[in-house]
């Protein structure tokens, strides 16, 4: 059973003094703003990259699907890594992962080497990804929604960074590969940080044990003790995991195809980094803001249907006004996508009390939702190859976010006991 596990076996000290609430957050921020420059400095670099490797628009997808599907897959198998390496060591070397494929872009000059690297951060962002929130939750139980709001923002803030300073790196004179292989930085910086920090959280049970034996062991107590695979086979689960990757497809698509999409309407590199970087910053302040906002109601559908609503619009505007106010529309589909990818993260660990259950949902719905997201920027590819035009494309993303619309109205809360009761004996 995949999914979360907040326990270590390192050789953490359990009579640690508690950690400065400050310490802890700047932890959180730094380890997260590590996860996406990987995969979003190839797309203001497109131009250069594609003249230097010779890749078409299908094979540049794969700089984001092959690294989103491994976040999936990833994200499922980190119970294994944890029950072997144990909390601390696991991110440690999930980090060292990024850094090092980050690094070995610099011998990127073939179109296989990018697509191999891309997966070995996919990879290493995986196992972060499937520890954080449900680490988040136990760490910070009585602020969930806002803590949840700094890890999306901290997500997006470091893809923003990432289109903004990669083509001036290679404005400067690095080169495009030395601008894609300067994230391994500020992995570098974080690690000892990281180290230190996760070594001294309170309050962390051993030993390590897996998803399954984490709902086991939290389960109602008319669970049957063989039944760990109760959450798989529960409808919710699967609504969760489609809307969150479906939802997510239009972040993979903006981040693969906006620069690239404006490259083609005459704008340069750095011009369309920067538009890029944009529409990240409006996504981090969303998903600061946005979760924030929601936490007076434990209902957050209203929300997330008004941040679907800025996606419909967003896309929309790609499609069919793609000059009239280009930073306008990079404004609102960034608060669209920003705001929506915190609320999902949210609604997954709102529907379970228990921590360690609540990450294992949450890592289910990532799992499976990154995976399908995947998807998104090889469909918009083929819609370009098939017919000459980006327009489809975006279309497409409207009309996949107004589905997405129509499955979240079923996210009450009053329901989600019902919805997630463990079975009977």
């Amino acid at each position: 059973m995949p999914g979360l596990a907040c326990s270590m076996t390192d050789s953490s000290p359990p009579t640690a003094a508690r950690l400065p609430t400050w310490l802890w957050l700047l932890a959180v921020v730094l380890i997260t703003l590590n996860l996406r420059p990987f995969l979003t400095a190839p797309g203001p670099l497109g131009h250069a990259i594609q003249t230097a490797t010779g890749m078409g628009l299908r094979m540049f997808s794969w700089l984001t699907l092959l690294p989103m599907v491994l976040m999936g897959v990833g994200t499922w198998l980190a119970p294994a890594a944890l029950r072997r390496l144990g909390l601390r060591p696991a991110i440690v070397w999930a980090l060292l992962a990024i850094g090092l494929g980050c690094a070995l872009r610099l011998a990127g000059a073939n179109a296989w080497v990018l697509v191999a690297t891309a997966g070995l951060c996919g990879a290493g962002v995986a196992l972060v990804q499937g520890i954080l929130p449900g680490l988040i939750k136990r760490q910070s139980p009585h602020r969930m929604a806002v803590m949840m709001g700094l890890y999306s923002a901290a997500l997006m803030g470091g893809g923003a960074l990432s289109a903004q300073l990669s083509p001036w790196a290679m404005q400067w004179g690095l080169g495009w590969q030395a601008a894609l292989a300067m994230w391994a930085v500020p992995v570098l910086v974080t690690l000892p940080l990281a180290w230190w920090v996760l070594g001294r959280l309170p309050g962390l049970p051993a030993p390590v044990q897996t998803a399954a034996d984490h709902a086991q062991a939290h389960t109602p107590a008319n669970t049957p003790a063989s039944d760990t695979g109760w959450l798989v086979r529960r409808p919710r689960t699967w609504l969760l995991l489609l809307s969150f990757g479906l939802m997510n497809g239009g972040y993979a698509s903006t981040v693969a195809w906006l620069a690239p999409f404006y490259q083609t309407h005459g704008w340069s590199g750095t011009e369309s980094g920067s538009l890029l970087a944009l529409l990240s910053v409006a996504q981090a302040l969303a998903a600061l803001a946005v979760p924030a906002l929601a936490a007076r109601s434990t209902d957050r559908r209203l929300w997330i249907m008004a941040m679907l609503a800025l996606q419909v619009l967003g896309f929309s505007g790609l499609a069919c006004w793609p000059d009239a106010a280009p930073t306008l529309n990079a404004l609102v589909l960034g608060v669209g996508l920003g705001g929506c990818f915190a609320l999902f993260m949210v609604v997954a660990l709102d529907h379970l009390p228990s921590p360690t259950q609540a990450g294992a949902l949450n890592a289910l719905m990532q799992g499976g939702g990154f995976i399908l997201a995947a998807l998104a920027p090889w469909i918009v590819a083929q819609l370009h190859q098939s017919s000459g035009s980006w327009t489809p494309g975006w279309l497409y993303q409207a009309g996949v976010a107004a589905l997405v619309g129509l499955l979240s109205a079923r996210f009450n809360p009053r329901h989600y006991a019902q919805r997630l009761r463990a079975p009977a004996t």
